[in-house]
This record gives C-alpha cells, sequence and structure tokens, in this order.
C-alpha cells in the first residue's frame, strides 16, 4: 500500500510539473506574443510548485531520494547504522508531524482569505504542507518498523532503499 501510495504521489507531481510548465509556456506566450499576459498564470504555477514539491518530498521519504551525509553512518558498525538511521526516522517522521500541525493551523488560518486572480481559497495552496506531513510521518513509521525488525532498509553505497 505504501509503495502505490508513494508511486501516485511521485506520478503527481510529475503531471504537477507538466501542467506547471503549459502554465508558464502560455504565460510567456501572452506576454510576449499577444501581449496580454494572463493574470492567474503566476499564482496557478505558484500554487502547482508547492503542490508537486510537498507530494515528491514525501514520496522522497520512503524511497530514500533527498540528500544525506553517510560518512558518520558508513564509519560506524551494522548495529550503529542501524541506530543512526533509526534517530533518523525518528527526526524525519517528528517533522512530518510538525508538517501535519502547524501546516493545518495555517491552512485554516488562510482558508477564508482568497487569491484574487484564481477566486480559490489560499489555503488550497498550503493545503499540501499537513497531507505530505501526515505522509512524511506515515512513511517514517514504516522505515522505523523495517529498521526495527533487522531488515536492512537502507544501503549504504547506493542510498536506495529497499
Amino acid at each position: 500500500m505504501n509503495r502505490a501510495a508513494s508511486a501516485a504521489l511521485l506520478h503527481a507531481g510529475a503531471a504537477g510539473l507538466i501542467v506547471m510548465t503549459a502554465v508558464i509556456g502560455w504565460q510567456v506566450f501572452g506576454r510576449f506574443v499577444l501581449n496580454d499576459s494572463p493574470s492567474w498564470a503566476e499564482q496557478l504555477a505558484l500554487i502547482l510548485m508547492i503542490w508537486y514539491v510537498f507530494f515528491a518530498a514525501a514520496a522522497g521519504v520512503r524511497e530514500g531520494f533527498h540528500i544525506r551525509i553517510v560518512a558518520v553512518q558508513t564509519a560506524l558498525p551494522s548495529a550503529g547504522r542501524r541506530l543512526l538511521r533509526l534517530a533518523a526516522h525518528v527526526i524525519v517522521g517528528l517533522s512530518g508531524i510538525a508538517l501535519l500541525v502547524w501546516g493545518g493551523e495555517l491552512v485554516a488560518r488562510t482558508w477564508s482569505h482568497v487569491i484574487p486572480t484564481l477566486g480559490l481559497p489560499r489555503g488550497v495552496a498550503y493545503l499540501p504542507l499537513p497531507l505530505s506531513g501526515a505522509l512524511m510521518a506515515f512513511f517514517a513509521v514504516e522505515l522505523i518498523l523495517e529498521d526495527g525488525m533487522g531488515e536492512d532498509s537502507a544501503d549504504v553505497e547506493d542510498g536506495q532503499w529497499s
């Protein structure tokens, strides 16, 4: 189930990037060819970017493609590497919970504000924060359980999760 959720997040992120690129292309075409840039394009592109970046960040927790420095990890014995990975997973999980809580508060506080060029609540722009935070925490729990059960979930040499 987590693998499917992560794949869906990556596909949603890719679709968001494609749509954002099309919106920016339309804005450039409107500005330089039609001499009339659409007023909604920049705000929509920013919202799409927030959505796809946070969804990809959540997937990155599960897939292990975030940048990390493994010099200390590789110098430790196997038990130390596992303990360091567990600590990192806990920190990521707590960060996800923080995004969930405070991102949810931001969404609630800004929902009544309207983005003038789109007519959407400002909270729509911030909705990915609590959503991705919940997913990050969920994926971190999965990684904690894998490492806790003794599965070698991280290959230090290539940085890929199994």
